[in-house]
């Protein structure tokens, strides 16, 4: 018999004023908010965030990991916070230029449990939105220092034009900036640790302008020359369902799903799953329910219901799908199962191979 406990979990998103904001959260996303106040981010599945159906209602993540323990989280850590967090984030202004913190780092230094690595799906942009990604050369921490204190900064940054459908990672102690224009499904690791290095010379209501972390930023940045672009992401079909790759990173692994009208079943395969449609309503069927996602809505399934089925509530829907910390191999696995080229796969998988700093 199933567990009655493990039906899908509509998750209640926390909105997140910021500086560089917009309205879309509210207008566009249909997110509960005021469409007067700048909203830069929707926290769609994180570890205080509450369920809105079901049995279980009004209980947050933490609470479901604690009392449902392998059930939901499978062999996750019941005691440590949700691993991931997802959001939705809408620039309308530039954000800071900015570094995350690796694992090492964040233990010793911030006695967290963890860094942030993060990669971005690009939901919209405008014509001429671009991403700061790294340098546009090799420097040094003496040169990023020097060019902190005299404003030239902006020299060595390095511009990527962006446009929707793209995929871009980040491992941790990459320089980054999302530009104006541009909002994204955001994938990370359950960490707020950021250190801003430059944040436009804006200042809050207050008339002051926002901490910066320069010196710890320093610490974790990688000095050497960019050359990461967009994610190179693989389409293919398993299961009667078509798939694209967009991430493998340890941490979690990243797909975009094309739903059509018919379900159509994944596996957990032992882990909790979340999804978030895109622009169109889909129905989530697990163990013990059905649920229905409005565009831009997003969903968890526990480990022990096993399999996953979805299908478009029109003719066709697209869905984000996120794993937390998945076996090195899941991913590799899926696609040699769905007869992907081993060079293709092997590719594929070689953009998120850890980076040794020299």
């Amino acid at each position: 018999m199933e567990d009655p406990q493990l039906y899908p979990y509509l998750i209640e998103p926390k909105l997140v004023g910021a500086i560089w904001g917009g309205d879309a959260l509210v207008k566009r996303f249909g997110k509960a908010g005021d469409a007067n106040e700048k909203l830069g981010e929707s926290w769609e599945c994180w570890d205080t965030n509450r369920l809105l159906n079901g049995s279980l209602a009004g209980k947050t993540i933490a609470q479901l990991r604690t009392e449902l323990a392998a059930a939901f989280l499978g062999n996750l850590d019941p005691v440590k916070m949700f691993p991931v967090l997802t959001k939705i984030i809408d620039a309308r202004a530039a954000l800071s230029v900015q570094v995350h913190p690796d694992d090492e780092y964040a233990q010793r230094i911030e006695h967290q449990p963890n860094g942030k690595t993060e990669c971005w799906y690009v939901i919209d942009a405008q014509p001429g939105a671009e991403l700061v990604l790294g340098w546009n050369r090799d420097t040094s921490r003496e040169e990023y220092e020097r060019r902190v204190k005299d404003g030239t900064l902006g020299d060595l940054l390095r511009r990527v034009p962006v446009q929707a459908g793209q995929v871009f990672y980040l491992p941790a102690g990459t320089l980054h900036a999302i530009g104006a224009g541009i909002i994204v499904f955001e994938t990370q690791q359950a960490s707020d640790l950021t250190y801003r290095i430059f944040d436009w010379n804006r200042v809050d209501a207050n008339g002051k302008p926002r901490e910066l972390h320069v010196q710890k930023a320093a610490d974790v940045l990688d000095y050497r020359q960019s050359e990461a672009g967009a994610i190179d992401q693989i389409d293919y079909e398993l299961g009667g369902m078509q798939r694209t790759a967009c991430i493998a990173d340890r941490n979690f692994t990243v797909e975009k799903l094309r739903l059509s009208g018919e379900w159509a079943s994944l596996p957990t395969e032992g882990r909790p799953l979340i999804f978030m449609t895109l622009d169109r309503p889909a129905h989530v069927r697990c163990a013990a329910g059905t649920a229905e996602l409005r565009p831009y809505q997003t969903v968890l399934c526990g480990a022990e219901s096993h399999h996953v089925e979805l299908r478009a509530m029109q003719d066709q829907a697209a869905v984000m799908f996120v794993t937390p910390p998945a076996r090195a191999d899941a991913m590799e696995e899926r696609l040699q199962s769905a007869g992907v080229d081993g060079d293709r796969i092997e590719a594929f998988l070689h953009q998120f191979a850890p980076l040794v700093k020299t």
